[in-house]
């Protein structure tokens, strides 16, 4: 009788070792390491029968790059917010993983997108391997989706699933929610281990790619934000979704972190109503909604997230600091840009932040990720530590350099369409680099930080004593 070998992986990244250990040295995770049987990991994974047939290799033919290139053939959602993070909607055989927090709304949206699907005659399978049928059919009939010939069934064996897929007409759409419950015979693991994941995961891709289904893996999420699983999953798939938001806040944001047959930077917003996701096609409404424009410390971003400009508040709040290492907090943006804003403020603007506290919000919740938001920060840092009210009209967009000088930005012609859309009157802009044209908005080119910092000053209140703002600035000068 052979040797059995048994195999240790580790649950966070698949690193496998031949014996246990207390710290996986792949991803520094303790106990994460599980003993696991092999018969799913190797070169020879498969079903068995298929394994003993196949000792050679079959031939298939091999094409040259010449021939007729064809566009991915699409099928739209219904939910325009949506394919917009898709790339104008679902490729067939395109497999798609969805990560999200628990009860941030991922099988809302699937229910509707399946639920839009299927009105316009095509076929969609929803497979719920947490929830029982009954439990699904009562979301639907919350949202009002109950009469939509959704095909609906509660499985977690994936040759089954396959298997039942497989007949009459192949499906248009396939929703597996989600993927850390799904289990394969080819495999003696439990659930959700690393080995069953991936297993199932290669043979819902399969059959997406023979039968030109599109499918979607729902995938938990760890406390660190990450999708839940082996990487080796999110490499597998054509795409990567990630659906974000917070629970104090009722929208929703879905990114798309990894696209084959689209964009990666494009951003969907929807609103969480009672009725469901309702889609926000004027998101810069919605964050700008309610502020105020008469309190310090707030300058409007005008942002790009793709192909879309957004409009978002920021909000600054510089404090005196009774610790002896002042306090750097920071909410929607990166603290280490924010760390090189400060330095630069206070090397070549004159500003004096080392006893202060600083907090950094942006309004909503949204998370910005592009340099051209320093701009903003900084004339919401110098407008909070003087006191002085930024012109509600004005909007703010520049990359600032470790010099201290503006730098231009890309689309600035759209960020500024959609700042006069919106009724902004004004725009403090980087220097331009010569290019012609009448711009949307009337625009002040900056070329310095110094030129921001002075700007704001002289519109600061002169308080006697030792108010805030004056007597700072009485010393620079």
């Amino acid at each position: 009788m052979a040797k059995i070998h048994q195999t240790f992986i580790c649950q966070s990244c698949g690193a496998v070792y031949n014996r246990w250990r207390g710290r996986c040295e792949a991803c520094n995770g303790w106990n994460t390491i599980v003993e696991e049987t092999p018969g799913g990991s190797g070169p020879q994974a498969g079903p068995a029968s298929t394994r003993a047939s196949r000792a050679r290799g079959r031939v298939f033919p091999l094409e040259g790059l010449t021939g007729e290139a064809k566009q991915a053939p699409r099928i739209p959602s219904g939910i325009a917010e949506l394919d917009r993070v898709t790339g104008g909607g679902f490729v067939r055989g395109s497999v798609i993983l969805l990560g999200g927090d628990p009860g941030i709304g991922k099988s809302t949206l699937l229910m509707q997108a399946s639920a839009a699907m299927a009105g316009t005659g095509e076929r969609v399978a929803y497979i719920s391997g947490e929830e029982a049928v009954g439990q699904v059919r009562l979301r639907a009939e919350r949202l009002g989706l109950a009469d939509k010939p959704v095909e609906l069934a509660a499985e977690t064996n994936v040759e089954d699933i396959v298997e039942t897929l497989s007949q009459g007409r192949p499906p248009a759409l396939a929703i597996i929610d989600s993927i850390q419950t799904m289990w394969t015979e080819t495999v003696e693991s439990a659930p959700g281990t690393v080995t069953q994941v991936r297993s199932s995961a290669q043979s819902l891709i399969r059959f997406a790619k023979t039968t030109g289904t599109a499918v979607i893996l729902v995938g938990h999420v760890t406390k660190d934000g990450q999708i839940a699983g082996p990487r080796v999953v999110e490499h597998m798939v054509d795409a990567v979704a990630s659906f974000e938001g917070d629970q104090g806040h009722h929208f929703r944001i879905l990114r798309a972190v990894k696209n084959r047959f689209g964009p990666t930077d494009e951003i969907g917003v929807f609103e969480m109503t009672d009725g469901g996701l309702a889609e926000v096609p004027n998101p810069s409404a919605l964050f700008l909604a309610g502020r105020d424009h008469a309190a310090p410390g707030t300058a409007v971003f005008a942002g790009m997230e793709g192909t879309r400009p957004l409009l978002v508040e920021i909000q600054a709040l510089v404090a005196p600091s009774s610790l002896g290492m002042p306090r750097r907090a920071v909410v929607g943006w990166d603290p280490n840009r924010l760390s090189m804003v400060l330095a630069v403020l206070e090397a070549h603007g004159g500003i004096r932040l080392g006893t202060h506290d600083v907090y950094l919000n942006v309004a909503g919740g949204l998370r910005i990720g592009e340099p051209a938001a320093d701009l903003a920060v900084a004339a919401a840092l110098v407008s909070s530590l003087s006191g002085a009210v930024l012109p509600s009209e004005s909007v703010y967009f520049g990359e600032i350099g470790l010099s201290g000088a503006i730098r231009p930005v890309a689309q600035a012609n759209a960020r500024l369409k959609e700042a006069q859309k919106l009724g902004f009157a004004r725009a403090l802009t980087p220097q331009s680099r010569g290019e012609s044209g009448a711009t949307p908005l009337p625009t002040e080119a900056l070329r310095h930080i110094a030129d921001l910092v002075s700007g704001i000053a002289a519109n600061a209140p002169r308080r006697a004593g030792s108010g805030r703002g004056s007597s700072r600035y009485d010393e620079e000068e």
